[in-house]
């Protein structure tokens, strides 16, 4: 008999591409919508633009102040920041809509590109980071290129 041979293949040993923050409209949290050539013919752009566009409305949604946030911050005060144990702020709830949101999108379209797109809240709000799971991450090392996860045929 002869040994099964599987080959898996690691999320880390995959390539990525990076969406950057986005600081032209001031500080507030937004991604760069620019599409990236690496996934030209892996995802409609329409799609792409979608999900940023909806993540970056997600993230300007938890970040607008309301009476409703007013509120919470006072109640924050009076209760010495007690309340917080017992109660999700509004931006706690949106990072909730955001991690959902990314969670279906994964679910119903990345995924079955061969792309997966992790939630930027991962990643520190720094980037959205999509991974192209059908790719292996190539190093340079000095002058010669290393496939890292070995030669995909």
């Amino acid at each position: 008999m002869s040994p099964i041979q599987t080959t898996s293949l690691s999320q880390a040993n995959c390539r990525k591409v990076f969406l950057q923050r986005d600081f032209s409209e001031g500080g507030g949290i937004r991604f760069a919508c620019k599409f990236p050539a690496e996934l030209e013919g892996k995802i409609d752009r329409q799609q792409f633009d979608y999900t940023i566009n909806t993540i970056n409305s997600l993230f300007k949604e938890a970040e607008k102040g309301s009476w409703s946030t007013y509120c919470e911050g006072c109640m924050a005060c009076l209760t010495a920041y007690i309340i917080y144990f017992c109660a999700e702020t509004h931006y706690e709830k949106c990072l909730g809509k955001i991690k959902r949101f990314v969670r279906d999108q994964n679910e119903q379209v990345w995924t079955k590109h061969g792309l997966l797109l992790t939630d930027p809240v991962e990643r520190g709000l720094r980037v959205v980071e999509i991974t192209i799971l059908t790719e292996l991450e190539k190093v340079k090392v000095g002058l010669t290129d290393i496939n890292c996860g070995g030669d995909v045929d």
